[in-house]
């Protein structure tokens, strides 16, 4: 299994972001995926989940309303979209999988929104 992310960098606050994350190694469709992110000092938070299909997503409350999250069966990667960045967005955001009650994480990309 390997999850990687990328997209990650430096934003200015009000901007845009698209991160995605590119799955391997197991069947993509058929597991739910997640996204994390964790900043300094802080524990690691959900930030947004979607189905096997993309019929469902969550999201914290944090960034409901400015962060999508979606997914692509045919390419094997999940996608998060963030609008409205503010500086409190800025951490390590990872991709998430569970399969077969095993937690496996992508090495995460820094997103920095700073002026």
């Amino acid at each position: 299994v390997q999850l990687v992310e990328s997209g990650g960098g430096l934003v200015q606050p009000g901007g845009s972001q698209r991160l995605s994350c590119a799955a391997s190694g197991f069947t993509f469709s058929s597991y739910h995926m997640r996204w994390y992110r964790q900043a300094p000092g802080k524990e690691r938070e959900l930030v947004a989940a979607i189905t096997r299909d993309g019929g469902s997503t969550n999201y914290a409350d944090s960034v409901k309303g400015r962060f999508t999250i979606s997914r692509d069966n045919a390419k094997n990667t999940v996608y998060l979209q963030m609008n409205s960045l503010k500086s409190e967005d800025t951490a390590v955001y990872y991709c998430y999988a569970q399969i077969a009650f095993r937690d496996y994480w992508g090495q995460g990309t820094q997103v920095t929104v700073s002026s």
